[in-house]
Parts: structure tokens; sequence; C-alpha cells
């Protein structure tokens, strides 16, 4: 195969992994913040441990970029769980114009 297809494939590759690391950890991190709020005490700390085991382990083994997609799509689902959201009442009382 010649160098530049090889390339090419290396790229989308490394783009691939990069999203699916992203998407698994936006899902994971939307998991375990949904969870967490219902959960007993004993439920938070598997989750809590869990998931920073699992960055920990992420960290160790896996390639920089792909710990990084993991934490960066965390950190949306962070950010995402901890935007303050109107009230169902809000919305319908609100004045039109």
């Amino acid at each position: 195969m010649p160098p530049a297809i090889n390339d090419v494939f290396s790229l989308f590759g490394f783009l691939i992994r990069f999203f699916g690391f992203l998407l698994a950890g936006y899902g994971l991190g939307r998991f375990v913040f949904d969870n967490y709020k219902m959960s007993e005490w004993q439920v938070r700390i598997a989750l809590a441990l869990g998931f920073f085991g699992l960055l920990v382990g992420l960290t160790a083994y896996a390639s920089p970029g792909s710990s990084g997609a993991f934490a960066l799509g965390s950190g949306i689902a962070l950010t995402y769980v901890l935007i303050p959201r109107k009230a169902a009442n809000e919305e319908e009382n609100k004045p039109a114009g």
C-alpha cells in the first residue's frame, strides 16, 4: 500500500478513536451524573470510584489523545448537567412578545 494511503487511513483511525472516546466520555459522564443524584450513598461511592478509576486507567494505558477526548466528553456532560434549567411553568407563563 502506498504511504500516502496509509497516512490517510491512519488519520481516519485517529479521528474515529478521538470521536469514539469523546462520545464514550459524554455518555458515561451523563450516566454517572444522572444516577448520582437519585442513588443511595453506597451507589454514589461506587459510581465515583468507578468513574475516577476509569479516568486513571485511561490516563495510564490509553494514548494522550484518547484520554483527553474522554475527559473532554465527561467535562461536556458535567457542564450540561450543571446548567440551571428553566422550570416548565416559567416557560408557559412567559408573556408573549
